[in-house]
């Protein structure tokens, strides 16, 4: 079996294909996905990305007290960081106990078919339904995966109906999360000088 393909990828070539699929041959090219050039932003960006990350409530004088300058140049700095879309929004983290959102579940999705027709309808079920958290294209034996949350295993079946009567799906497998270990919102911010 052949593969011919277009990998977009942020730093896996086709040696680890090969690896993970021995019997098929790959052949194509790997094209790198963009990478913001982060070149503009230096150390104290980083600092102020990890204050706000932590807790964007704060104000900026207090931002700029923790880390050593000016207010007005933190203030710049933050502007700069959303004009230039690095900063997306800022937003609560709500406890989902609190709001009934108990149980988590991993649903794995297979496509019977990918025409642009097909995954835009897709596209407009999954992303209306507020259930989903999360919503992925994956490469490998599955094709999306979503994190759910739910209220119990009782909506877990409602949504789960809701998700099988919209569109047509080749399999869905679903697992669910009996401890969550790690849970965080702050993203690595590497600067490069």
């Amino acid at each position: 079996m052949t593969i011919n393909l277009l990998l977009r990828y942020t730093g896996i070539g086709s040696t680890f294909l090969e690896r993970f699929l021995p019997r098929m041959r790959i052949r194509g090219f790997i094209q790198p996905l963009p990478q913001m050039d982060n070149s503009t932003m230096d150390k104290t960006d980083a600092k102020i990305l990890n204050v706000l990350q932590t807790d964007a409530s704060q104000s900026s004088q207090e931002i700029a007290d923790l880390i050593g300058i000016d207010e007005n140049d933190c203030v710049n700095r933050i502007k700069k960081l959303e004009a230039d879309k690095v900063i997306l929004q800022r937003v609560a983290l709500v406890d989902p106990r609190k709001v009934g959102a108990n149980m988590t579940a991993f649903v794995a999705i297979t496509t019977p078919e990918h025409s642009q027709e097909w995954l835009d309808q897709f596209h407009s079920v999954v992303s209306n339904l507020p259930e989903v958290v999360e919503f992925y294209r994956m490469s490998g034996q599955v094709d999306y995966l979503l994190r759910v949350v739910v209220p119990d295993i009782e909506a877990y079946d409602a949504f789960y109906k809701k998700l099988i009567s919209s569109t047509k799906l080749m399999d869905v497998s679903s697992t669910f999360a009996i401890e969550q270990i790690k849970f965080t919102n702050n993203l690595p911010v590497t600067i490069t000088e």
